[in-house]
Formats: structure tokens, sequence, C-alpha cells
């Protein structure tokens, strides 16, 4: 019998909706619904932690990257130094320590370095059970600045911009290290952004080196403020920025999109669509605006160093920016306090969108390996056919099959999705091509699931 789509609440659904068409479909066990450990690991999230590391390393005056790095108790050197040890202190009560290493480099002269200076990361890593080459990161900023990019002497306290998203990777360490994942999950201390971004270069180059399989990259670059220069109050929305197109995309696969899309599916655009989908699943009362661009208008942050190098990155921040309070001189013009200090950070709202990190790092650590290779077919037929490599070996331990996904061109979020086993293919029966966009992500036995990957090259997480 033929099953008719069906029209609700005003929306022609696909009749495989409610149809259980016949597929390749192998026998398998059912993942739980949900990765339940994630409503653990965000209810454990501190505001009060975080707010004592805010105020700690406020209180080392300035971190600017040229500041001093000799003195115990100010200057980029003695901040560092101390996220080290906070690192190493944490991992003591871990239930799977820590390493704890620094990554650095010698930045010659450049545009905003006027003399050869080392570049100091302060990274932890929780190496993962099964799957130790496949890595997740968070990374907060260590450095920060005033009116002049060049002024490092003078107080330059960088509470909200960014000793809030530093705060929130040490606080993400202290809460995911009670927990095993199957992949690796990097807690990163970067500096030298105002300067240029050159931490996250440093540090991408490390990953590549090391043979790290990094599939995302959450950078939090101010996650504390709620007061906007445009008068709103907010603290429960965020914003994510995500970059489509790859930079370096070649001729070849300028033409592959523009025949089969792919324009809004690059890795790091579903990487926000999955950002997007754990603050519904797991953060209360925050709703997130995926913002289709690299970084605010003209600007840039420390995940684009990743993103050049084909790793998928985002980045997460508060959605109403306050712009007397971030890159200024402290002082007080015409009655109005300008600054970036401690008395400007909101610790819940920092609280909340760390949770958020955690959510996002635990899910996609705790996940199998990603699906690779994912292709669609279907043209001028009545039915799509997605496939991918099937996962095998350690690796795919805790694989219990994949799930596709489907949704209008305009959409979005993914509006279909279909749980179809420990399978390389599907068949969608009655779902034309030329009218949705697809992907696949694997699922875990306890229900933590990958990103959605899109087919081809734009939509590809690396192999």
């Amino acid at each position: 019998m033929r099953i008719l789509p069906v029209l609700l609440m005003g929306v022609l659904l696909p009749s495989h909706v409610f149809a259980a068409p016949e597929n390749n479909q192998e026998k398998s066990v059912v993942p739980a619904a949900e990765y339940v450990a994630t409503h653990d690991m965000v209810a454990t999230t501190s505001a009060e932690r975080i707010e004592h590391d805010i105020r700690k390393l406020a209180g080392f005056g300035t971190r600017h990257t040229l500041s001093d790095t000799k003195s115990e108790t100010r200057g980029i050197g003695a901040a560092r130094r101390w996220i080290e040890e906070e690192f190493k202190t944490i991992s003591k009560g871990c239930k799977q320590e820590l390493e704890v290493v620094t990554v650095s480099d010698i930045v010659r002269p450049d545009f905003r370095i006027p003399e050869d200076t080392e570049i100091v990361n302060v990274v932890a890593i929780q190496r993962g059970v099964t799957d130790p080459d496949r890595v997740v990161i968070m990374s907060g900023d260590i450095d920060s600045r005033i009116s002049d990019v060049m002024n490092f002497t003078d107080d330059s306290p960088g509470a909200n911009d960014n000793a809030s998203g530093m705060a929130g990777t040490m606080e993400a360490a202290r809460v995911m290290c009670q927990h095993e994942f199957a992949g690796t999950v990097v807690y990163a201390g970067l500096s030298g952004e105002e300067q240029g971004l050159f931490g996250g270069k440093i540090l991408a180059e490390y990953a590549i080196e090391n043979g790290w399989k990094v599939k995302a990259i959450l950078n939090n670059d101010m996650i504390g403020n709620i007061e906007g220069v445009d008068g709103v109050i907010d603290n429960s929305t965020a914003r994510v920025f995500s970059e489509g197109t790859l930079v370096d995309e070649t001729a070849e696969e300028a033409r592959y999109r523009r025949f089969r899309g792919g324009e809004v599916d690059s890795a790091s655009r579903n990487l926000a669509r999955y950002v997007d989908k754990m603050a519904d699943l797991f953060i209360p009362n925050l709703d997130v605006m995926m913002i289709y661009r690299l970084d605010r208008f003209g600007r840039g942050g420390h995940h684009r160093p990743f993103n050049d190098f084909r790793i998928p990155g985002v980045r997460i921040m508060e959605t109403h920016e306050n712009y007397n309070r971030q890159h200024q001189d402290l002082r007080v013009e015409d009655g109005i306090e300008y600054g970036d200090v401690v008395e400007g950070v909101d610790f819940d709202y920092a609280a909340k969108l760390t949770s958020l990190n955690i959510a996002t790092l635990a899910n996609l650590a705790a996940a199998p390996p990603f699906p690779s290779n994912v292709k669609v077919e279907g043209a001028v037929q009545p039915d799509t056919t997605l496939s991918w490599d099937q996962a095998i070996g350690d690796e795919a331990a805790n694989l219990a099959g994949y799930k596709v996904y489907w949704r209008l061109t305009d959409q979005s979020q993914w509006q279909w999705s279909k749980f179809v086993g420990n399978v390389d293919n599907y068949t969608l029966k009655g779902v034309v091509i030329d009218n949705y966009l697809f992907g696949v992500a694997s699922v875990s036995k306890d229900g933590a699931e990958s990103a959605v990957v899109f087919p081809g090259y734009s939509g590809s997480f690396g192999e």
C-alpha cells in the first residue's frame, strides 16, 4: 500500500517518517535515548569556582603577551605558571589523570610583535580510553590588552576578555576528568591571541605533528558579560560563530560544492548545529544563536588558525557585548566607567556557557568514531541512498550504529533523523535528493552521538 505524504501543522512531511520501508539494516542494539551522564556534569559546574579563577587571573595586573615573564605575581609568565599548576592540582583529584604540558614557539617580529617573543600555551590532556587519537579541544585565552595593543605595562585585568573563557576551560577540566571518554579531551590555555592568534596556530601545528585527529575546537572568548552596550541585559542566550566554505577550497572542491551543495554544511557549521542541539537537550534556559560567519564582523578569534588547517572549530561567546569593557584603558569619562574588570562579569552566566561546552565536549568525546567517506546518491531517482565507511576494531568498541539526518534546504537545523543500525549504507525511500540536505552521525551504545557529517569535501571532519 502506498503511504501518502502527511500534512502536519502546515508542514509537508515525507512519507517515510511514518512508513517503515524495507532496507539493508542489520539487527543491532538500539542505543540509549541520550548520554545521561551529561546531566551530572552540567549540574556540577560551579559558578563559585569560575569566579575564583577569574579573580585570580585578573589579579595578575596584566597578562599582555609582551608583559613580564619572570615575576611570580604580575604578568603573563606568572599567569601561565599558575594555570599550569592549577591543572596539575586538578589532575590529582581526577578519575582519569590529566597530562599537563606547555606547547610553545618563538614568534619572530610581526605587526604586533616588536621582537622575538616566546608564545607559551598551557595544555591539559585527558586521554581517551578506546580511541585516544580522536581529539576534541576547549580553549580559552590567557593574554589580555587595553586600548593600545602594544601597551604591556599598564593594568589590563581582562576579566571577561578572556579570564572568563580561561576559567571556564579550567572548570571543564575539573568536571570532566571525573569521567572517562572514548576519545581524548584537551583543555587549552592559548597565548598571543590579541597580538595575532599565535597561540592557536602553534597548538594546531602541534596537534598535526603529534597525529591528533582533531574533530572540534570550541574557542571560548568572552563568556561572562550579560549587559550589552546596546542596553540589553540577557543571560539566556549565547552566540556560536562558524565558518562556511573552506578557506583553501580548491577549484575541484568548489565545483563539487556548486553542483551538490555544502555552502552551509561545513564541518564547522555542523559543529555549531551540534552545540545548539546540546543547549536544547541539556542546558536549561539557554538558547543558542548560530551566526553564519567566521567571527564578529571583520574580526577573528583563536578558532581561525584551526580552520586554516581544515580543523572544525567554532567560537562560543556572549550575545550582547559591552565595548566599554573590552580593550579599554581603566578610566572614567563623562560618568562612564571603562575597563574589563571583575565587576563586569556575571559568574552564573559564565558557568552556564561553560556547562554548554562541557555537554558538547562530553558527547563528542563519548561518541564512536565519526562517519568517514560519507556519500549521497539519488539523482533522477525517487529514493536517496547514503553510504559511509563502517568503523571497526577497538576504536569502535562503543559503536551501536549510525543515524541518518535530513532537512529542507532552507532550514538551519536538522529536522528528521532515523537510527539505521550498524551498517555502511541506507536508502531513504520516497525522499527525493533534490529537495533535502543529508548527513550521517555515529551513535554510541550509551546514547552519545557524533556531529552530523555532510557528504563530500565540505562536510568532512577529517579521516
